[in-house]
C-alpha cells in the first residue's frame, strides 16, 4: 500500500527530477488576494506570477500546497463528515510552468507518473478535454495512447477555467480513475456520471488566452501550465478505498479518537469520528499559520471549526476536552513534511484545550434549551429561526451547531427568521472584515511594478542616497510631474527610506533636487512589499519622471525608530524564557517615541513576571552586544534556530538579525535569532534604557506590552521620580519613606473610621443622633422605635437594630440612615413577635416612601434602600403605619 506521505513525496521527487522548483507550502492566510479567506487551491501563491505582476521563482515548479475550504464562496464545513470526499483542509498537488512547457509537455509528465511511478493501470484511465481542444485530444492518442472512447470532450465550463471576468483563462484536461463496474456510474459526460465509479484524480489547465468580460478577447504570449491533484483523493485510489477517511491519515487519526474516548466508530459514531479527524487537521494547520480563534474573519471561521469537531467529541460522550489530546497523533503523522506543526504544537494544544474547555459549558446550556424547544418537532419539521437566534445571541451557540444538532432527526432550520435577526450584525461583520492586508491597494502600483521593478533599498547602511524617480502618484494616479504646494507620492529606482513593514513605521526625511526642489517626506510606504512610496508635500520647486534626485532621512528619529525595534526582538526573546515557546509575535507597532509588541498568551502576565522579563532585557542592554545580520535561504534561516513569522511571505534570501549576547546559555546562539527585513541598532547598548508601561489584553490568547526605550524611558522614569519627590514633599518626609509613610496614614484613618462609627453608634443607641429622632411610642399595644440618622454607613445598621431591640425587650425598631442624598431602611422585630410581624412587609412600606422598590430579609430583620434621602421621616411614618394595620 501507498502510504499518503509516500504518494506526497513520489511527486515532489518525480517533479524535482524534472527539474522543476519544489516549493513549500504557503501560509493558509494568503498574501496576495484579499478576495479570499484561506487559500483554497495550489495555484493561488502563484496568482500573480501568472498574471504578470511578481517574476516566477523558476520556470517551473512543483508543491503540495495546504488549502481550507470553511469560509466565503467555498465552504464545505456543513458536509464533512457525511460524505464520502468533502474536507475543510486538504493538501493539493500540482505542477506549474510560468511560460515553459505547454500542453505536449504537461500530459507526458501527467501520464508518466500516474502509470509508472504511481503504478496506476492505464486500461482503467480517461481523459476528458474541452470540446473543441482538438489539440489536446490529438496529444492524449499520441502520448498515452488512449483510444477515441475515453477521450472524452466536455463542452461545458467545467474543463474550461478562469481565473475570473477579466485575465488568464484556457481549457482544462481531466484524468479519470475507473473504480470498476462493481461501483455505481458512468464515465464523465453520461447521463450517470455523478456516480461513483470515474473519479477525476487530476485537472490540467492550459492557460492560453485572455478574456475580458468572460469574453476571449486574445492569447497570452507566453501559454503556461496549472495542474491540481487532491492528494487525499489520488490516496483513495492508491490505497483502493472509496471515502477518503478510509485512507491511512485518517484511520490513523479516527483510531486515536477511539481509542481517548473509548468509543469504537460505528455506523452511528462514525460521521462524529469522521469530523473530529478532518477539523483536526483545519484547526491545528490554522493556528500554526498564525490565526487565532476570535469573533470576526479568519478567527471566527477557525472557531466555528474548532467547536463543530467539540461538539461531535461531546456526541461521542467525551467527559473532557478531547482535540487537544489528538495533537501528538497529527504531528507524529505529518510534521515530518510540515514541520511547522511541530514548532507551533505546544500553542496548537493550549489553543484547543483552552477553547474546547470554555466551549463545553455553552454547548451544554445550548443543547439542553434545544431539546426543550424541538421536543415537539418531528422529521420534516422545521425549527423556527428566532429560536436558533436566540441560542445563538443568549447562549453563543452557532446557527450551523444548531442546523448540525437536529440533522440526525431530519429537521431543518428556519433560515430567513435568524438571518432577519442577524443583519445587523452580518452586515457589521463584512464591514469589519479587511481580507488580506499584504495584497495590493490600488492597480496603480502593479502597474508601476511591472513596468519598473522593484526599489532596491539601501538604508541599511547609509542614511542619504541618490535616486532616479520613475513614477509619480497624485490622488491614486500616475502623473509625469508635481510642482510646488501638491502632495505626491514619489517612487525612485533606490532609496534609503525605509517602508512601513513588519511594525516599523516608515522613515520622514527630504527630498532634494534641481531647480530648488524640496519635498517634505512624511511617510514611506511599501505597496506589494517590494515598491518604496514616499509620502510628501513639495514645499518648493518641481518633480518630474527621470529627475535625479538627493535624498535624505531623519536619521535621528531612525535611531529612535530602530532601537525601539531592536528591543522587540529582546522582548520577544524575554517572553519566550520566562513563558514558554509557545509566545509567538502577533503583531507590533515600532515608532519613534514607543513602542507595542502584542503576543500569544492566554493569561495576563503577574508583576513579578514582567519585572523579570523587564530586568533580563534591560541586562542584555547592558551587555553591549554586536548585531549580527546574514543573508540565508529561509529553510537556512530557521534550522540556524531564526524564529520565522508564519503567516509572512518570505523570498529566497531573507536577513536573520542575531541580536544580545552570544553563546546564550550555553546554546551556541545569540540572545534572539530572528527573520527580520527592518533597521537595528549596531549593538545594543544603543538602546540605552528598557521600560514596560502597560500590559494589556487585545482579543482571547493575545496579550500587549506597551514599552519605551531610551530617552522616552528616561524621561519616564524621571517623570515617576519627580512625582514621587512632589508626594514626600506633601507628606513631609524623605522619598525612600514614603512607603511606609503612606501605610501608615492608611492606617491611620481605618482607625479613624472606625472610631467614628461606633461614635455615631453609640450615640444613636443612647437616644440622640446627627439627625432626626423620635422617642418610643406605642402603636397598637406594639412598642416601637423609629430614628433618622445622618451620615450613617448603611452597614453599620444591623448592629443598630441589634441594640435597639435589645433596650425594647418586645416591639419594633426602624432606622433611615441618609448618606449622600440616598436613604437606607432597615426594620428589625423582636423575637417574640416575629411570627406576628414581618420586617420584610415593614421595610418595604419604608422603601417606597423614599423612592425605591422591594427590600428584603428575614421576619425578624429586613433591609432596603431608595434615592430620596429627604423623606427620611415620612419613611419612618409609613413603617409606623404598615405596624398599625398589622396590630389591628
Amino acid at each position: 500500500m501507498h502510504s499518503t506521505n509516500d504518494i506526497r513525496r513520489t511527486f515532489l521527487d518525480y517533479f524535482a527530477s524534472e527539474d522543476h522548483l519544489v516549493a513549500p507550502s504557503a501560509p493558509l492566510v494568503p498574501y496576495n488576494d484579499p478576495t479570499l479567506m484561506f487559500v483554497n487551491a495550489g495555484m493561488v501563491p502563484f496568482k500573480n506570477v501568472f498574471t504578470g505582476v511578481e517574476t516566477p521563482p523558476a520556470p517551473r515548479a512543483a508543491s503540495s500546497q495546504k488549502c481550507v475550504r470553511a469560509g466565503g464562496k467555498h465552504n464545505d464545513l456543513d458536509n464533512v463528515g457525511y460524505t464520502a470526499r468533502h474536507l475543510t483542509f486538504f493538501e493539493m498537488l500540482g505542477n506549474f510552468s510560468f511560460g515553459d512547457y505547454f500542453k505536449e509537455r504537461a500530459i507526458e509528465l501527467a501520464w508518466t507518473l500516474v502509470t509508472k511511478d504511481l503504478g496506476l493501470d492505464p486500461n482503467r484511465l480517461t481523459a476528458t478535454v474541452y470540446h473543441t481542444d482538438d489539440e489536446a485530444f490529438d496529444l492524449w492518442r499520441k502520448i498515452a495512447g488512449l483510444p477515441e472512447s475515453r477521450i472524452i470532450r466536455i463542452p461545458t465550463k467545467d474543463n474550461f477555467w478562469a481565473m475570473g471576468a477579466d485575465g488568464p483563462c484556457g481549457p482544462c484536461s481531466e484524468i479519470f480513475w475507473d473504480h470498476g463496474d462493481s461501483v455505481a456510474g458512468g464515465p464523465p459526460g453520461s447521463p450517470d456520471e455523478d456516480g461513483d465509479r470515474f473519479v477525476e484524480i487530476w485537472n490540467l489547465v492550459f492557460m492560453q488566452h485572455v478574456q475580458e468580460n468572460d469574453a476571449i478577447v486574445g492569447n497570452l504570449p507566453r501559454p503556461s501550465i496549472d495542474t491540481g491533484m487532491g492528494l487525499e483523493r489520488i490516496a483513495t485510489v492508491m490505497q483502493g478505498v472509496h471515502n477518503v477517511f478510509e485512507t491511512d491519515t485518517f484511520r490513523t487519526f479516527i483510531a486515536a479518537s477511539e481509542e481517548l474516548v473509548k468509543a469504537k466508530a460505528t455506523d452511528e459514531t462514525i460521521a462524529s469520528h469522521r469530523v473530529i479527524a478532518d477539523h483536526l487537521r483545519s484547526t491545528s494547520f490554522l493556528i500554526a499559520d498564525g490565526v487565532l480563534p476570535s469573533n470576526e474573519g479568519r478567527g471566527y471561521v477557525l472557531r466555528r471549526i474548532m467547536r463543530r469537531a467539540m461538539r461531535h467529541a461531546h456526541l461521542l460522550g467525551a467527559d473532557k476536552p478531547l482535540m487537544h489530546r489528538m495533537v501528538p497523533a497529527l504531528v507524529g503523522e505529518m510534521g515530518q513534511a510540515y514541520p511547522e506543526l511541530g514548532r507551533a504544537q505546544a500553542l496548537i494544544t493550549e489553543v484547543l484545550e483552552r477553547e474546547e474547555t470554555r466551549f463545553r459549558q455553552t454547548l451544554e446550556k445550548g443543547l439542553r434549551l434545544l431539546d426543550d424547544e424541538s421536543a415537539d418537532l418531528t422529521e420534516g419539521d422545521s425549527l423556527p429561526g428566532e429560536t436558533a437566534f436566540r441560542l445563538y445571541d443568549t447562549y453563543g451557540f452557532p446557527y450551523d451547531l444548531t442546523e448540525d444538532a437536529l440533522r440526525s432527526r431530519g429537521i431543518a432550520v428556519e433560515r430567513e427568521g435568524f438571518d432577519a435577526a442577524m443583519a445587523q450584525q452580518k452586515a457589521a461583520a463584512r464591514a469589519a472584515w479587511k481580507g488580506s492586508g499584504a495584497a495590493a491597494d490600488s492597480e496603480v502600483w502593479f502597474d508601476i511594478a511591472e513596468r519598473e521593478g522593484a526599489s532596491e533599498f539601501t538604508g541599511y547602511s547609509a542614511t542619504e542616497g541618490e535616486g532616479r524617480v520613475v513614477a509619480l502618484v497624485v490622488d491614486g494616479k500616475e502623473v509625469q510631474s508635481a510642482d510646488a504646494g501638491q502632495e505626491v507620492t514619489v517612487l525612485t529606482n533606490q532609496t534609503p527610506f525605509y517602508g512601513e513593514s513588519g511594525g516599523q513605521m516608515g522613515d520622514t526625511g527630504t527630498i532634494t533636487g534641481d531647480n530648488r526642489l524640496h519635498i517634505a517626506v512624511s511617510d514611506t510606504a511599501k505597496p506589494l512589499g517590494r515598491l518604496h512610496a514616499h509620502h510628501g508635500r513639495i514645499e518648493a520647486g518641481k518633480v518630474a519622471v527621470g529627475d535625479t534626485v538627493h535624498m535624505a532621512i531623519d536619521a535621528e528619529r531612525r535611531d529612535r525608530v530602530r532601537a525601539n525595534h531592536s528591543a522587540t526582538h529582546l522582548l520577544h526573546a524575554a517572553l519566550r524564557h520566562h513563558l514558554g515557546e509557545h509566545v509567538t509575535q502577533k503583531g507590533s507597532l515600532v515608532a519613534e517615541d514607543r513602542f507595542r509588541f502584542d503576543f500569544s498568551h492566554p493569561k495576563p502576565l503577574l508583576p513579578s513576571e514582567i519585572a523579570a522579563i523587564e530586568a533580563e532585557v534591560n541586562g542584555e542592554i547592558r551587555a553591549n552586544a554586536e548585531t549580527v545580520t546574514r543573508l540565508m535561504s529561509p529553510d537556512e534561516a530557521v534550522e540556524a534556530g531564526a524564529l520565522a513569522l508564519f503567516g509572512e511571505k518570505y523570498g529566497e534570501e531573507v536577513r536573520v538579525l542575531s541580536i544580545g549576547s552570544p553563546d546564550h546559555g550555553g546554546s551556541g546562539r545569540n540572545y534572539s535569532v530572528e527573520l527580520c527585513g527592518g533597521t537595528h541598532v549596531r549593538a545594543t547598548g544603543d538602546i540605552g534604557l528598557f521600560r514596560i508601561v502597560a500590559e494589556s489584553a487585545v482579543s482571547s490568547g493575545v496579550r500587549r506590552i506597551e514599552a519605551l526605550t531610551g530617552e522616552a524611558a528616561r524621561q519616564w522614569v524621571v517623570g515617576r521620580e519627580e512625582a514621587l519627590k512632589s508626594v514626600a514633599a506633601t507628606l513631609r518626609t524623605a522619598p525612600e519613606e514614603v512607603e511606609e509613610r503612606v501605610a501608615a496614614l492608611v492606617d491611620e484613618r481605618k482607625r479613624l473610621e472606625r472610631e467614628l462609627a461606633e461614635a455615631k453608634k453609640a450615640l444613636a443607641l443612647g437616644g440622640g443622633g446627627s439627625g432626626e429622632a423620635q422617642a418610643d411610642e406605642d402603636v397598637g399595644g406594639i412598642a416601637f422605635s423609629g430614628q433618622v440618622l445622618e451620615g450613617m454607613d448603611p452597614r453599620e445598621l444591623r448592629g443598630l437594630l441589634d441594640g435597639a431591640k435589645t433596650r425594647l425587650c418586645s416591639g419594633v425598631a426602624a432606622i433611615v440612615a441618609v448618606n449622600e442624598g440616598k436613604a437606607a431602611v432597615a426594620v428589625g422585630v423582636t423575637d417574640d413577635l416575629a411570627g406576628q410581624v414581618s420586617a420584610v412587609d415593614l421595610v418595604r412600606a419604608g422603601v417606597e416612601a423614599v423612592g425605591g422598590k422591594g427590600g428584603g430579609g428575614r421576619p425578624d430583620m429586613a433591609q432596603g434602600g431608595g434615592p430620596d434621602g429627604d423623606k427620611a421621616a415620612a419613611a419612618i411614618a409609613a413603617v409606623r403605619d404598615a405596624l398599625a394595620r398589622v396590630s389591628v
